[in-house]
């Protein structure tokens, strides 16, 4: 088993559909063993059931637009284990009326938070678990397509991942003298809780499926076993990347008519 005797702290599990919650999944078949958090009662509510199901004995509240809430985290973390290997950030959050409409009604406020909670999240957590992370260890975070090409709707939050993609490559250089990796995928559309949000979300699904290379979406069990790569010693020489798991469509430009004669 790849994972045997690894420790994963995963944030972002909201639900069953959650690309989070396939990572837990695949990981604990690997051999790990699993934290899980929670922000919330409403999140909580779905999560314990889910942690049951898993065989999960850790479930931690952690707001992540908290400062003292990510410390506490890894305060009530450290009376569990004493360290761990395994860093899944999968948090991506903006208010809901700016995933629709034009990009110039973004709002200070909802600029603030949606950077705040997609992208400074990830270097919050970090600061707080490298140390308790052991050497070779690997932090993990997702991200999409909107953070470097322009996807209607996505608005602030492509902006958010690309900060959140860049600080991918800052915290790489940060940790490796710790031998630490950092690393990001960049995922195709999932029907997930946070891609409802954005307006227009089942035209871009079927849109992204007919162009893919692969004629089709991904699935969330795809992203996971991806994401076991990336936190595996597979990947032990690999950090400060953005990997694409979106059955091709990245590479694409333009797709003609099926009608169109050459």
């Amino acid at each position: 088993m790849l994972l045997k005797g690894k420790k994963a702290l995963i944030l972002g599990v909201a639900n069953e559909r959650s690309i989070a919650w396939a990572m837990a999944q695949v990981f604990k078949q690997e051999g790990a063993e699993i934290a899980l958090t929670y922000s919330g009662d409403a999140i909580k509510k779905r999560v314990v059931p889910l942690s049951e199901e898993l065989g999960c004995k850790i479930v931690l509240p952690c707001d992540v637009g908290s400062d003292e809430e990510i410390k506490q985290l890894f305060i009530d973390l450290k009376k569990h284990w004493d360290n761990f290997d395994i860093l899944i950030h999968s948090i991506g959050y903006a208010n809901k009326e700016e995933l629709s409409g034009s990009f110039l009604n973004t709002t200070r406020e909802g600029f603030r938070v949606a950077l705040d909670i997609s992208a400074y999240s990830l270097i919050g957590l970090v600061k707080e678990a490298q140390h308790m992370m052991n050497p070779g260890g690997s932090v993990l975070t997702l991200s999409y397509l909107g953070s470097v090409k322009v996807v209607q709707n996505y608005n602030i939050m492509g902006v958010a991942k690309a900060a959140l993609e860049s600080s991918v490559r800052y915290l790489a250089w940060e940790l490796g003298s710790k031998n630490i990796r950092c690393n990001a995928i960049s995922a195709g559309p999932v029907k997930t809780l946070a891609a409802s949000g954005v307006r227009g979300f089942r035209s871009l699904l079927d849109s992204v499926g007919q162009m893919s290379a692969l004629k089709r979406n991904i699935t969330a069990e795809e992203v996971a076993k991806s994401g076991l790569y990336f936190v595996s010693d597979l990947a032990s020489g690999v950090t400060g990347e953005i990997h694409y798991v979106d059955a091709g469509f990245n590479t694409a430009a333009l797709r003609l008519p099926e009608t169109t004669q050459s």
